[in-house]
């Protein structure tokens, strides 16, 4: 069953709350606590995140089957992590025997994902440590073409209003395949929230609960990541998206404000 809230991640069959939760900015248990209570279950674990990692772990064998674990190894340069080891740790550190899902991290160019990357991410999968495998990209043009060849599982990439390049670099490139979409920074690092010296001052700007809806208002993306400082704004973030898909008025505030602040950042590093 697929509705604004809820739907399947593309091929996988995995049934996911279409507003996933990341720890970066530290939220705290309670609102980890809160999220899973509010019905949602793809969160995103670095292994870092001290509050996730023991919310994840004491979850029980019930719980952990209904929520959706993702988590990766990242890439510097032509250099890329022991994938194994980190998935080891990543299954030490959330007691559990497998990950949902465990993605490649950093591709900013094509060469910083090789063959033999994509070759050990698929030992793993045989495995039976990872269910789906995937990469976290910043290069559109590879995704579009992974993504036709049917090569990932999952991508996660970003698009928001300030950047709408995914709706021709990869969206038309999905339907032979279906791989699980997953989005990140819909706020564009928090500039599509704050208000630009050369916005007119009698016209509003995006909330956050518009930029998640207008990331889910294309059908395309699966999960829009959120990372909510406290519970006030997560509660505040899933009470947006009872209202559905952004109407066409939204829509073209969010083109509007988005195309001066892709101005005003397109210079800046990526996120």
């Amino acid at each position: 069953m697929s509705d604004f809230l809820h739907t399947t991640l593309g091929s996988t069959g995995l049934k996911v709350h279409r507003l996933g939760l990341s720890a970066t900015y530290w939220p705290g248990k309670k609102t980890i606590h809160a999220a899973l209570d509010a019905g949602i279950n793809y969160f995103f674990c670095f292994g870092i995140d001290k509050q996730m990692l023991k919310v994840l772990r004491d979850l029980s064998p019930s719980d952990r089957q209904r929520i959706v674990i993702a988590s990766g190894a990242g890439t510097f340069l032509l250099y890329y992590q022991n994938l194994k080891k980190s998935l080891e740790k990543r299954l030490r550190q959330l007691s559990t025997d497998y990950l949902d899902v465990f993605l490649f991290l950093g591709v900013t160019k094509e060469k910083y994902f090789p063959e033999k990357a994509r070759e050990e991410l698929q030992r793993l999968k045989e495995d039976g440590k990872v269910r789906f495998t995937g990469m976290s990209t910043h290069d559109r043009p590879f995704a579009g073409r992974m993504a036709a060849k049917g090569a990932l599982d999952v991508i996660m990439m970003r698009y928001n209003a300030a950047h709408r390049g995914a709706e021709q670099d990869i969206f038309p490139h999905l339907a032979a395949h279906n791989p699980g979409i997953v989005n990140f920074t819909a706020t564009r690092w928090r500039y599509l929230i704050r208000r630009q010296k050369s916005w007119p001052k009698d016209r509003p700007i995006p909330t956050p609960g518009q930029c998640y809806r207008f990331v889910l208002s294309n059908p395309h993306v699966h999960v829009c990541m959120t990372a909510p400082s406290n519970g006030r704004q997560l509660q505040e973030n899933l009470a947006s998206l009872s209202q559905g898909p952004l109407s066409e008025e939204e829509i073209t505030l969010m083109h509007e404000y988005g195309a001066i602040v892709h101005e005003k950042t397109k210079r800046m590093p990526l996120g």
